[in-house]
C-alpha cells in the first residue's frame, strides 16, 4: 500500500515543525452489503474507502488531518499540513522504519467480497422463511447482511511499520408481529472477525431470525412491567450492554484522563461486588472485537478491568496514556482514516462465575428477568444509566412468570457493580457497535446471568 521510504519522508515533514511525534494510518476498505424485506432484496451494494490519517504530536497537544490522495506528494500536502498547525520544541531527528510482522490470529476461510449475490440473498431469504413460521402473527421481516474486509498500514516517528487485515461479517434479523393495531419487533444480529463460513460455523442466520420472531410474538401478548425498586436477573449474552455503557465506558482513558469518569483515581479500590471480575480482551481469535493490533500499532491484549471486585487497569491508548504517564493497553480504535484514535473497548465482559443458573431464578423470590436487552444511554461522567428491556418477565416465588414489555434499568455504574450478589457459570457474547469520538466500531458485550440485589425498574 506504501513504501517505506514514502512512509519515512512523510513523518519527516508532519515533524517538520516541532511536534515531538507523529503517525501516519493508511487505509483500504472494500465493504459490500445487501437487504431483503419481506422476500425481496430491497438493496445490494459495494463500497471502497481508501485513505490515510496524519496524526502530530506537541506534548500534550495533538493534530490530526486525513486525505483520500495517498499518492507521495498527496500524503506530504497533508502532512505539512498538520505540521503548520504545531508549533512545538523538540529537536528534529532523522526516522527509519523497521517492518514489524505481527502475528495473524484471525483465520478466514472465505473472503465475503468473492461470495455471489445469489448466495447471500440466499442466506437472507431463508432467514426471512424462518421468521415467518414462528407465527402468522410475523407480519414484516427484515434481513440484511453486512462485511468488510480493510487492510491497514501503520507507521511512527519511533519506528513503527507494520499493517494489518481485518475481515468482518454480520447478519441482522428484525422480525414484527401485529395483532389489532398493535405491534412489537424482535431483533438479533450475530457476526464475527471471519469471512462468509461464519455462517456455517459459529453463527447460525435462521436460528437467530426465529429466535427475533419469537420475542415480537412474546413480547406483543405481554402486559405492561410494573415500575418501582426490585431485584433484577439479567440474562447472559447482550446483557452485559450494561457492564459496557454504565461501567465500561468509564474505564476508557479518554474519560479518565481527563477526570471525567466516576472511577478516576480508584485503582487498587473495591469498585464491585467480590464476585465480579470484568475482562476487556482482544486476543480472541475471530470475535468481533478482536484484533491483531490496534489502531496504533500496538499489539493487542487481555486486559483484567476489575479482579473480585477491585479495579486493575483502564483502557488506555497513546495520547491519554501521555496524560496519565501510563503506557497503552493496546486499546487505540478509530472507525477509519477519517478518525483520530482514541482508547475504546474490545471484547468487554464480566467473566463467568461459579452460580447455577436455575438457582439464581430460584433465589429471587419475586422480580423481574431481563431475558434480552435493548438500547440506552449514559453519562460517563456520573455513571447514570437507562436501559430498555426488549424481553421481560416478572418472576414470581423463584419462578419465571408471565411476559412483561415497556421496562427499563435505571441506575448509576457504580452501585449496580455493588450489588451484583450471583454470577452465572455460562458466559456469552454479543455484537454490536459502539460509537465513540474515534467514530463506530465493532465490540462484543457479554456476561453470564447475573443477579442484580435491587435496581430501579421503569413501567407503568
Amino acid at each position: 500500500m506504501l513504501t517505506k521510504s514514502t512512509a519515512e519522508s512523510v513523518l519527516r515533514e508532519a515533524l517538520r515543525t516541532g511536534g515531538d511525534f507523529a503517525e501516519l494510518f493508511c487505509e483500504d476498505r472494500r465493504s459490500g452489503g445487501m437487504s431483503l424485506v419481506d422476500g425481496h432484496v430491497e438493496t445490494a451494494s459495494t463500497v471502497r474507502r481508501h485513505g490515510a490519517g496524519i496524526r502530530v504530536y506537541s506534548g500534550l497537544n495533538s493534530v490530526y488531518v486525513h486525505t483520500n490522495d495517498t499518492s507521495p506528494s498527496g500524503l506530504i500536502a497533508s502532512a505539512r499540513k498538520a505540521a503548520d498547525a504545531v508549533r512545538g520544541s523538540a529537536t528534529p531527528f532523522d526516522i527509519h522504519l523497521t517492518r514489524a510482522l505481527q502475528k495473524n490470529i484471525h483465520y478466514i476461510r472465505e473472503m465475503p467480497m468473492d461470495v455471489e449475490g445469489a448466495r447471500k440473498a440466499k442466506l437472507l431469504r431463508d432467514c426471512d422463511l424462518a421468521a415467518k413460521a414462528v407465527s402468522p402473527e410475523i407480519s414484516q421481516v427484515r434481513a440484511s447482511l453486512t462485511h468488510w474486509n480493510s487492510d491497514v498500514l501503520i507507521a511512527n516517528s519511533e519506528g513503527l511499520f507494520t499493517g494489518d487485515t481485518r475481515v468482518y461479517s454480520r447478519v441482522y434479523i428484525n422480525a414484527v408481529a401485529s395483532k389489532d393495531g398493535d405491534s412489537q419487533s424482535g431483533r438479533e444480529a450475530p457476526g464475527a472477525m471471519m469471512g462468509f463460513e461464519v455462517f456455517s460455523t459459529k453463527a447460525d442466520p435462521e436460528e437467530s431470525a426465529r429466535v427475533a420472531a419469537q420475542r415480537a410474538v412474546t413480547m406483543l401478548h405481554a402486559d405492561a412491567c410494573p415500575a418501582g425498586r426490585m431485584p433484577v436477573v439479567i440474562d447472559g449474552g447482550f446483557g452485559g450492554v450494561i457492564f459496557h455503557e454504565a461501567c465500561g465506558h468509564s474505564l476508557e482513558a479518554a474519560a479518565v484522563a481527563f477526570g471525567n469518569s466516576e472511577f478516576t483515581g480508584k485503582l487498587g479500590q473495591a469498585i464491585a461486588a467480590p464476585c465480579v471480575t470484568a475482562i476487556d480482551d482482544g486476543t480472541i481469535a475471530n470475535e468481533w472485537g478482536s484484533l491483531n493490533i490496534d489502531d496504533e500499532g500496538n499489539p493487542t491484549t487481555r486486559l483484567v478491568l476489575i479482579e473480585n471486585g477491585i479495579l486493575k487497569n483502564y483502557m488506555v491508548d497513546r495520547l491519554n496514556g501521555r496524560r496519565m504517564g501510563t503506557p497503552s493497553t493496546g486499546s487505540g480504535r478509530r472507525q477509519d482514516y477519517t478518525y483520530a484514535p482514541t482508547s475504546r473497548m474490545r471484547n468487554t465482559y464480566i467473566a463467568a462465575g461459579s452460580d447455577d443458573e436455575a438457582e439464581i431464578i430460584a433465589s429471587c423470590p419475586d422480580g423481574l428477568y431481563a431475558k434480552s436487552m435493548g438500547g440506552g444511554s449514559v453519562n460517563p461522567v456520573t455513571g447514570e444509566f437507562n436501559f430498555a428491556v426488549d424481553e421481560g418477565y416478572l418472576i414470581r416465588n423463584g419462578k419465571i412468570d408471565v411476559p412483561v414489555r415497556g421496562a427499563s434499568l435505571i441506575g448509576r455504574g457504580s452501585e449496580i457493580l455493588m450489588k451484583i450478589d450471583r454470577v452465572g457459570r455460562n458466559m456469552r457474547m454479543a455484537q454490536g457497535m459502539c460509537g465513540a469520538s474515534s467514530g463506530s466500531v465493532p465490540v462484543n458485550v457479554g456476561q453470564p446471568m447475573i443477579r442484580v440485589t435491587d435496581i430501579t425498574v421503569g413501567g407503568r
